[in-house]
């Protein structure tokens, strides 16, 4: 078991080179750079720096126009950009963070009854770095990427690795960035493409204590100072991309299931939509959907069923439909290509052997409709060649008709291969889907059907917002878990990745989601960046009876209304790194009690949202403080500050205005190529003192 404890402590100065940002020291675990790297960032360095870094990285090296100050004190170090400074003193190492003459974060201040320091404050252990930092009495620390849990992760243990969770019951998370920040003005960021382990006040370790150990021989961490929550999420962006923007088109319905069997039944299943007056704009055919299992995975229609693949794109396209086709980075052995792929080193190999490895699925999870894979040589995106023959082998699918990819799993690099730049398993493990969506992403800009390219991806790493969007893998088919989704998605957005989606109804379960559950996560879902339904099952809204199929036309009817809003929210999230589901702790930093309530959220800057996640329509909801707020059900105005229970009839979800703030809305209609696929508007409601006015 990892011992937070087995670190050898930095210590001293020694020979101190300042430089135009900062200073170069050596201490006695070596050398150390720590400068000012951008405005508010401050960056320290140690260990290897030959390592592949994977252009996780927008900007790499320090910003040399900013305006630094250095002091070098016999006992201590300054530096100082802007209202921010960064105090380092020798015996041990420690740190000091300031914004604005405050202090904001130290070093860990955690000593044990014999006088040491629970745990270093920078140390280096055989295989980890580890950097302890201080939490005050209830300082809430949020971020680390889709975690299902409370969003406030004190008392949490986070291990930032990519995997496949098959649900969203535990820590484990198919979306991972070791970024956190604090209220208090701070954030931590280690660049590195391997596991990051985080004590955040983890009581086993220290409950006063954050500590982050790095598992690699670089250590690289960035410190962030930002006055509100934004600021530090916008300091991380401006080092690992800014957020892309996804079409407005993708902002429509999406439609899928595990999994229409035949062409045939995929168009029968779009008629439907349409005569039932469905919204909808993606319908998806998954992976046995559209491929041949045994011979899985590469970009070919399984011909057995798909007697003209463009044929049956263009009935789709016909309804109105644009086209998601499903996909892995794995080739199955018993692909006829196969050995030839094997020869020219497009997979990853044994670290062993040399050979290329095999990745032996588990049946387990997969059951009589998930049907077992075959064995599988794994991706090496690394090597240029695979990742050009993997790039350019989307364009026959696009070129048939198909719109957009789900990059589905990534998740399988095994510890024990190695791949063509050099780098092990271990440390290829989550970078490996950052490489692989960014792959698919610039075939699809490349290849696709328009000048905004969007994915649909399961797992990602640092830098996802660069590749968007991701969805919440595999909710069970209950309440908790749809609770646990929002908050994944509430996480994802506080962790500089501004869209995310559900599998509305819930992916696996004993059974069926009844009609309740499946109305409620509509309702939440549609005011999420991106929707769409999914799951092992009917997921269409008539098989829900009469009442649920009323109730979601006119839910998802009031989605294709709200588009041009969230059209605005896209930009918003563009330019300034703003998630469009906000939770309470990023969009309320000033109000304490607008945290407890972690389901509850905003959509964009002027909707607040407060999700059904329970059966039988009882709810409460906290209106923040210092605001007033319409209710959209009855126009009545409330102060904020309160806390409001609620029983609402299966066609409600209770919804407020922000009053001073508006919404555009757009036309009813079925999909967004009747608006010529951008966001219309055809009314503004402006939330008022006196109600809405349009």
């Amino acid at each position: 078991m990892f011992n937070p404890t087995n670190f050898t402590a930095a210590e001293g100065f020694g020979t101190v080179e300042t430089t135009k940002n900062g200073v170069r020291l050596q201490t006695s675990q070596g050398p150390l750079t720590v400068e000012a790297h951008a405005p508010g960032t401050f960056r320290l360095r140690a260990g290897r720096t030959d390592l592949p870094d994977y252009d996780l990285l927008i900007k790499k090296e320090a910003d040399p126009t900013l305006r630094v100050d250095v002091t070098v004190e016999a006992d201590r170090i300054t530096i100082r950009q802007g209202e921010s400074d960064l105090t380092l003193t020798p015996n041990p190492l420690r740190l000091e963070l300031k914004l604005g003459g405050r202090t904001i974060l130290t070093s860990i201040t955690d000593q044990h009854f014999r006088g040491w320091s629970r745990m270093p404050a920078l140390g280096k252990g055989d295989t980890h770095w580890l950097l302890s930092l201080a939490l005050v009495s209830g300082e809430a620390v949020y971020g680390f990427g889709e975690k299902w849990g409370p969003l406030n992760r004190r008392g949490q243990l986070i291990v930032s690795r990519i995997e496949d969770a098959l649900g969203v019951n535990t820590e484990l998370a198919y979306k991972n960035t070791p970024f956190g920040w604090s209220p208090r003005g701070w954030g931590v960021f280690a660049h590195t493409p391997a596991t990051v382990t985080t004590g955040v006040g983890f009581a086993q370790w220290s409950h006063r204590t954050l500590a982050m150990a790095v598992e690699d021989e670089a250590f690289d961490v960035f410190l962030f100072t930002g006055a509100e929550p934004a600021d530090l999420v916008r300091r991380y962006t401006a080092l690992t991309g800014r957020p892309s923007r996804p079409p407005d088109w993708s902002l429509g319905v999406w439609l899928s299931r595990a999994y229409y069997r035949t062409p045939e039944e995929c168009v029968a299943v779009a008629k439907e939509v349409r005569q039932h007056k469905i919204p909808c704009d993606v319908i998806t055919f998954d992976g046995r959907a559209w491929q041949d299992t045994p011979t899985r995975f590469l970009f070919e229609w399984d011909k057995s069923r798909f007697k003209d693949p463009a044929a049956t794109c263009k009935e789709l396209k016909d309804l109105g439909f644009r086209i998601c086709n499903w996909q892995y980075p794995l080739v199955s052995t018993a692909h006829p290509d196969y050995p030839d792929l094997a020869a020219k080193g497009y997979f990853l190999k044994d670290a062993k052997t040399g050979e290329p490895y095999v990745y032996q699925w588990d049946p387990g999870p997969f059951g009589a409709v998930l049907t077992p894979l075959p064995p599988s040589g794994i991706i090496d995106f690394t090597n240029p060649a695979a990742y050009d023959f993997w790039k350019q082998a989307h364009k026959p699918v696009f070129d048939v008709g198909v719109d957009v990819f789900k990059p589905d799993f990534g998740e399988q690099v095994p510890d024990d291969v190695v791949a063509f730049n050099g780098d092990s398993g271990r440390r290829l493990h989550s970078v490996y889907t950052a490489l692989y969506n960014r792959c698919v992403f610039e075939a699809t800009a490349e290849y696709g059907p328009g000048p905004q390219p969007v994915v649909w991806a399961r797992s990602s790493w640092i830098g996802a917002q660069r590749y968007p969007v991701q969805w919440g893998g595999d909710p069970q088919t209950d309440w908790e878990a749809m609770a646990a989704s929002i908050r994944g998605g509430l996480s994802w957005g506080m962790s500089g990745v501004p869209y995310h989606a559900s599998d509305v109804g819930g992916f696996y379960g004993a059974s069926q989601p009844d009609a309740e559950l499946y109305v409620r996560w509509v309702q939440a879902g549609i005011h999420i960046s991106h929707f769409r339904f999914h799951g092992i099952g009917v997921r269409e809204p008539w098989g829900f009876g009469e009442e649920a199929l009323g109730i979601v036309r006119k839910a998802l009817e009031w989605r294709y209304r709200l588009i041009p809003y969230l059209a605005r929210c896209l930009d918003e999230a563009a330019n300034a790194s703003v998630p469009v589901q906000r939770a309470m702790a990023y969009a309320f930093p000033n109000d304490r009690h607008a945290h407890i309530y972690e389901t509850q959220f905003m959509c964009g800057p002027n909707l607040l949202v407060a999700p059904i996640i329970a059966p039988g329509g009882e709810v409460e909801v906290y209106l923040p403080a210092g605001e007033r707020w319409v209710d959209l059900d009855s126009g009545t105005v409330l102060e904020g500050g309160q806390l409001i229970k609620m029983v609402c009839p299966l066609d409600r979800i209770p919804l407020f205005g922000r009053v001073g703030g508006d919404i555009q809305l757009g036309p009813t209609v079925q999909h967004l190529g009747e608006c010529g696929d951008k966001a219309t508007t055809v009314e503004i409601w402006h939330f008022t003192a006196q109600g809405v006015k349009s």
